[in-house]
């Protein structure tokens, strides 16, 4: 991927356009934070009116700079602006920041300055943020390109964690509790408007940098698919988590998206099954995402979901044990040796998991330390925590805790270790230094380690992708209705397998077909103008002979005609009857945003009043259809239920993958497709589509009922 955005990100020299000498102001707050941070590079203050600004030398305009900067920060208003990215694309500037609202957030007038920008962008190359943007900072660079007001209260220090938000007041938020919590930020892009540069392409930016481990994003609208997708990839495949904020779930929230940036919401569960797909944890709560970037920051992600509990109270070692099973984590018992050793130790211990050393190990803190080591040693726990309360907060016993502690877990860094408490920020960092991950709260301490270990499944997955079944010829999608049998035979060509079926013409006796078909038989009336086959009388099931097909035929020709008097009439499909199996449902259609999507879900009342279905972006290989299938609720039916055999879910998956590729080749070719239902077989016998249906781009099914 060409990077267009370091010059934007980490500039070597920085030009402000409407700098001023009050650091309190929109143009003088970068300045200033530029210059108390000590960047290295070139600083060019643009302002007509001054010869001096803030202790540098300014300049009357971008022409008259005696270098080209990599990055020209506009503070200027929305009605000077157009000619200020202008001056800065005749000057061959790189990359340009544009504060000011009241561009296509506002009115139609302000959208037509808006595309006027990005039009004379694109003309010279030059890569805008924003407009309506509260910049970027990076903060190894001592680059701040912002005027966000939380800096006032100091410069933010570097570390793993990076920031990118299409609110630019989101993003100083989380930014702000993230560093009451401790945590460094070494880079903060705020994305705005998004007349150019969007939040895909800031995150394909940032996870491809080295040192960070865990990205907050917040995003109100996705506009470059691709970008997106390529930007997911890449964090899981250079391990490096991503928890998203993505607003706009309900009706409501999704039009004040529109209003607010003029973005496209898109289906929101298509979002919620893109970001499952590739393995990014997505949050609800702000709390929530910093809860779980605050785990993630560290970089380590346990390789199983096995979590030691030590508490000094039953009750709450229970209430963690609880959330740690909602949290998908294994509060795997201590084995029978190691619960021996610590019975001898303290004999009214229970040594299970959650370990109860009681409260006698607060006055033997020796006792303490052998239960824990004792655990850590020989759990075979990826994870442990213990739960203290407000013990450490205590000025006379929390530094012995502390130690014992420390002496505890000192050759244990292979663990994730955590802790719970309630003290001074001062405290919890002090326990932060000794590789502690600290939280008030157990629930949302299980919920963030339950978030580590999918993480790590994800990286994982991503190591072991299968291949993909390969691509097939594109094929030639007519652009008009589609029969079943049109549709079927279309869709072998992509490997998806059927029953044999013959077209029967009205005229043509089909008794020597359905002879050759062998019986029982399956008739539908094939139509391009009938795609729903049963409001017409077009299916009869369960024909045992040559005369009761001949029979079912005729009466099935003459109820459609008067039925539907308009209707093409092709003929009728014959097809062997196959029974068995579990039904289900398969099909693709086009999301705004994402393009091809595949759906699929269990059949019958399970998706009609349920909704029990599952999405995935398309393509994808055999082992994320496994997974998508997996994810229904209903996936026990599957597995087989009261004796039924197991569903040959191989097969199916297999379908789902064919399916999302036959979809992604042929994008500006289908609309939709729906292939209701497929027959999951029992295990070895397939799984077979017995309706199919594809409506071309473009084309629409006209109802010939009268």
């Amino acid at each position: 991927m060409t990077d267009t955005l370091s010059a934007l990100l980490d500039p070597r020299s920085i030009a402000i356009v409407g700098a001023s000498e009050n650091a309190a102001r929109i143009g003088g707050r970068p300045l200033r934070y530029l210059r108390e941070s000590g960047f290295k590079g070139a600083i060019y203050p643009v302002n007509p009116n001054r010869d001096n600004v803030q202790g540098f030398t300014a300049y009357p305009s971008i022409a008259s700079l005696p270098a080209t900067p990599d990055v020209a920060i506009l503070a200027v208003p929305a009605a000077a602006t157009v000619e200020a990215v202008r001056e800065c694309a005749e000057r061959g500037v790189s990359s340009a920041i544009v504060f000011s609202a009241g561009f296509a957030e506002t009115s139609e007038e302000g959208r037509a300055m808006q595309n006027e920008i990005a039009d004379i962008a694109r003309e010279a190359g030059m890569r805008v943020l924003g407009p309506n943007c509260l910049g970027v900072f990076n903060a190894r660079a001592n680059y701040y390109g912002t005027f966000s007001a939380i800096l006032d209260t100091g410069l933010i220090e570097p570390g793993p964690v990076s920031v990118v938000s299409q609110s630019g007041a989101y993003g100083s938020h989380i930014t702000h509790l993230a560093r009451q919590r401790g945590l460094g930020i070494s880079h903060w892009v705020t994305t705005g408007n998004e007349c150019d540069i969007d939040v895909a392409e800031a995150l394909r930016w940032v996870v491809d940098q080295d040192g960070v481990n865990v990205v907050m994003a917040y995003a109100e609208g996705i506009r470059n698919r691709d970008a997106f997708i390529d930007a997911l990839e890449t964090a899981r495949r250079r391990e490096t988590a991503i928890v998203f904020m993505k607003v706009g779930r309900s009706e409501v929230g999704a039009h004040a998206v529109s209003s607010h940036t003029a973005a496209l919401a898109g289906s929101d569960a298509v979002f919620d099954a893109v970001l499952k797909q590739y393995g990014v944890h997505r949050a609800h709560t702000t709390a929530e995402q910093l809860d779980i970037a605050y785990a993630a920051s560290r970089g380590i992600f346990p390789k199983t979901g096995r979590l030691g509990i030590f508490t000094l109270s039953g009750g709450f070692g229970i209430q963690m044990a609880d959330d740690a099973a909602d949290a998908g984590l294994d509060v795997a018992p201590m084995p029978e040796t190691a619960q021996g050793e610590l019975k001898e130790i303290l004999p009214y211990a229970s040594p299970v998991n959650p370990v109860d050393a009681t409260a006698q190990a607060l006055t033997e803190l020796p006792v303490m330390t052998r239960f824990i080591s004792t655990m850590l040693e020989k759990g075979g726990y990826d994870m442990f925590t213990g739960i203290f309360g407000s013990g450490p907060a205590s000025p006379t016993f929390g530094p012995m805790l502390r130690k014992a502690l420390e002496d505890a877990v000192s050759d244990k860094d292979d663990v994730i270790k955590c802790l719970t408490m309630s003290a001074p920020a001062e405290v919890m960092r002090s326990y932060e230094e000794k590789g502690f991950l600290v939280y008030e709260d157990g629930t949302a301490l299980t919920h963030a380690l339950g978030a580590l270990v999918r993480f790590r499944q994800n990286f994982d997955l991503a190591k072991a992708a299968d291949v993909a079944p390969a691509s097939p010829a594109p094929a030639d999608i007519p652009a008009r209705a589609i029969t079943e049998h049109e549709a079927k035979s279309i869709l072998t060509k992509a490997g998806i397998s059927f029953t044999p079926e013959r077209l029967v013409t009205p005229e043509a006796d089909p008794g020597p077909v359905a002879d050759g078909l062998g019986y029982p038989l399956v008739m539908k009336i094939s139509s391009p103008d009938l795609p729903h086959k049963t409001e017409v009388g077009g299916v009869a099931l369960s024909l045992k002979t040559a005369d009761e097909v001949r029979t079912a035929m005729s009466a099935m020709l003459a109820r459609v005609r008067a039925k539907a008097p308009d209707a093409r009439i092709e003929g009728v499909i014959l097809t062997p009857m196959i029974s068995g199996g579990v039904e289900t449902i398969a099909g693709t259609f086009t999301d705004p945003t994402m393009g091809p999507v595949v759906m699929f879900g269990l059949g019958g009342v399970f998706v009609e009043v349920l909704k029990d279905v599952t999405f995935r972006v398309a393509p994808f290989d055999k082992a994320e259809a496994h997974r998508m299938i997996r994810e229904i609720r209903g996936f026990a039916m599957l597995e087989g239920v009261r004796g039924a055999p197991p569903a040959d879910l191989d097969a199916l998956a297999d379908l789902l993958s064919r399916l999302s590729i036959f979809a992604h080749v042929h994008a500006e070719q289908i609309d939709s497709i729906d292939l209701n239902p497929v027959l999951a077989l029992p295990k070895g016998r397939g799984a077979v589509p017995l309706d199919a249906l594809i409506v071309a781009a473009g084309a629409e099914h006209h109802k010939a009922v009268a």
